[in-house]
């Protein structure tokens, strides 16, 4: 279900279910923590085999679940967020279709989401009597802002990517993501590997002073600055 590729300085992830809009069981989030820790190219993209990106849980099987083994899979797909924002690598959601509930929330854990124009977005939990519960309660606020966030999550309508793109859910909207990925890819591993880290640090401003200071440091005593053009 889940495809791991390694194609140069790019590494895939995809969710290769597409009969069922690659939802995702408790054994798939288990296989796509094992990917995004696996794989350590300087650039991952994460996409959706088919016609969708991911339609989150698969409801067939969170239908199946106790209230200790719901806490489980809640904690499983947080897991896997969580390995995706603090990977080493810069990972890319490349969004072409339908992102829902835990869709989205993996989107969000990303460091950047590219959207197709044919990309839509919903956190529809409500409608079922739930909620998204993969890191995306507070995810989600962080990126679009509270009332964006509850407007899409009390609701559960759906947004086209220029809405995305207009509160902030995604980074761009174009025809082709792999440029995107190719841009970011070309870049210097160990310098996206600091500026990650340092944008991702949540420490006191001092603390993250200090440490920009010291990565940066660290980059220039790697590089044959005075040759570069």
């Amino acid at each position: 279900m889940i495809r791991i590729e390694t194609d140069g300085r790019v590494g895939s992830l995809t969710i290769d279910r597409p009969e069922k809009r690659n939802a995702l069981t408790a054994d798939a989030l288990t296989a796509l923590e094992t990917g995004i820790e696996r794989l350590e190219t300087p650039v991952v993209r994460l996409r959706g085999a088919g016609p969708a990106f991911c339609a989150g849980a698969d409801l067939e099987a969170v239908a199946a679940l106790d209230g200790e083994r719901a806490a489980e899979f809640a904690r499983r797909g947080q897991r896997v967020a969580n390995a995706i924002e603090g990977s080493s690598s810069v990972v890319v959601a490349v969004v072409d279709g339908p992102a829902r509930g835990g869709g989205v929330e993996l989107a969000l854990a990303c460091d950047l989401q590219v959207a197709t124009p044919d990309a839509t977005f919903a956190e529809p939990g409500v409608r079922l009597g739930l909620f998204g519960a993969w890191g995306g309660t507070h995810r989600l606020p962080d990126v679009v802002g509270d009332g964006n966030a509850l407007d899409l999550s009390l609701t559960g309508r759906v947004v086209d990517a220029d809405e995305a793109l207009r509160m902030g859910l995604v980074s761009r909207v174009v025809e082709d993501p792999e440029t995107v990925v190719a841009s970011v890819a070309g870049n210097d591993a160990a310098a996206l590997r600091a500026v990650k880290e340092r944008l991702r640090d949540d420490a006191s401003a001092a603390t993250q002073d200090d440490r920009e200071a010291e990565a940066f440091a660290g980059l220039v005593e790697q590089q044959d600055l005075a040759n570069r053009g």
